[in-house]
């Protein structure tokens, strides 16, 4: 078993109360955060906006429309003109959460043909992947929602888990299954597991989605109102929980958008040794509601950090490009980006984006309101705005 518990000292410095560290460190703060200019470090930033800037803003259903970043191949939307599945036969009444569970078990590229309007289903049961399926592709054509309401996970991966076949014999690190969600909404999903220092990682998260082992990316979908457990020092994830990727190939989020989430941590996306690619999104009204931080603090449960995003471990790197982070919320550190790389060896890239008016009410790192940041070095930061 792999440990999950990351970022010891750093934190713990924090919790015995320093106000400031020295040389690029952190501001510990009761309330939201204000600079002192003497203790700012000038991040590399330089102005970047467009025509459309937030004044008289509304959140676009899917994605930023002004991000304009390269998307990678790996991280675009796939073919699924000849499915190998479709739900539905032209009307809402074939498109059930029973026939949602039964085609993601069986795998393949799954389309719906539910009608011509947008359709909610709501699912009775969360849909699981299973392990010895290759690719799993759910297309839902810009009009299905899949709720949780408020009572269930809807979509789980986990290819260490111990009540399916193992596949190869590092469940951690395996190419396969390959889940892909596009064109889809996610709404009202809820993971009540609660924070385990006996399970993988911690267990815990992905209110939306669950994903561990094999690869998975989102492509111009929604995540809307999604929660996980509230306290947890490592738990995260109200949108998505991503960990043990295949080789470190980064989960790409493309052309999304996550808005109002609620967790202990991440309230966006949440991961464990995972790198990320993030492009022409938007991350809006997600809140860190634990509190504590990592490691908690006595007399606390743990969590509060990453209003939007929350990453931890060893060896990875996150890109964020073409997109916005705004108006979210952290009880703790990072209102927008939580980043610790235990080892130093990874990157935190900002290109071509938007971060404003995301509040971190304990602690951040000056110059980059919003972030907390610790790895080597500082944040890139490229054609963004931080404010």
């Amino acid at each position: 078993m792999r440990p999950f518990s990351h970022f010891g000292s750093f934190v713990a410095a924090l919790a015995a109360g320093l106000a400031l560290a020295v040389a690029g460190g952190v501001s510990y703060l009761a309330s939201a955060p204000t600079i002192p200019a003497q203790d700012v470090i000038k991040p590399p930033v330089r102005a970047h906006t467009t025509a459309s800037t937030l004044s008289a803003w509304r959140v676009p259903d899917f994605g930023n429309p002004d991000g304009h970043a390269f998307v990678p191949p790996a991280g675009r939307a796939v073919d699924t003109s000849h499915p190998d599945q479709v739900i539905g036969r032209g009307t809402p009444a074939g498109c059930t959460s029973a026939a949602v569970v039964r085609a993601v078990a069986r795998g393949g590229v799954i389309t719906f043909n539910c009608g011509p309007r947008p359709l909610t289903i709501t699912m009775t049961a969360t849909a699981k992947v299973v392990n010895t399926r290759h690719r799993i592709v759910l297309d839902g054509r810009g009009l299905i929602t899949l709720s949780g309401v408020g009572r269930r996970q809807i979509l789980y991966m986990n290819t260490c888990d111990k009540r399916q076949i193992l596949t190869t014999s590092d469940c951690f690190d395996q190419q396969w299954p390959q889940l892909i969600v596009q064109n889809m909404t996610f709404s009202g999903g809820y993971s009540a597991v609660r924070e385990n220092p006996n399970a993988n990682f911690g267990g815990g998260g992905g209110g939306a989605i669950y994903a561990e082992g094999g690869q998975f990316k989102a492509v111009n979908s929604r995540f809307i109102g999604n929660r996980c457990f509230s306290t947890g020092p490592d738990l995260g994830g109200a949108a998505i929980r991503a960990l043990a990727q295949y080789r470190n190939r980064p989960v790409y989020i493309t052309g999304d958008t996550f808005r109002g989430g609620r967790c202990s941590n991440g309230s966006a996306l949440s991961s464990i040794d995972v790198s990320w690619y993030v492009t022409n999104s938007i991350m809006i009204n997600n809140n860190a509601i634990g509190w504590g931080a990592n490691p908690a603090r006595p007399g606390t449960p743990g969590g509060g950090s990453g209003g939007a995003i929350y990453t931890d471990g060893d060896n990875y790197k996150v890109v964020i490009a073409g997109t916005v982070i705004r108006g979210n919320n952290a009880r703790e550190g990072g209102g927008a980006i939580f980043f610790v790389v235990d080892n130093n060896r990874g990157t935190l890239t900002i290109r071509d984006s938007r971060l404003h008016n995301n509040p971190s009410r304990g602690f951040f790192t000056p110059g980059y309101p919003g972030i907390f940041y610790h790895s080597s070095g500082h944040p890139i930061v490229i054609r963004s705005t931080i404010s």
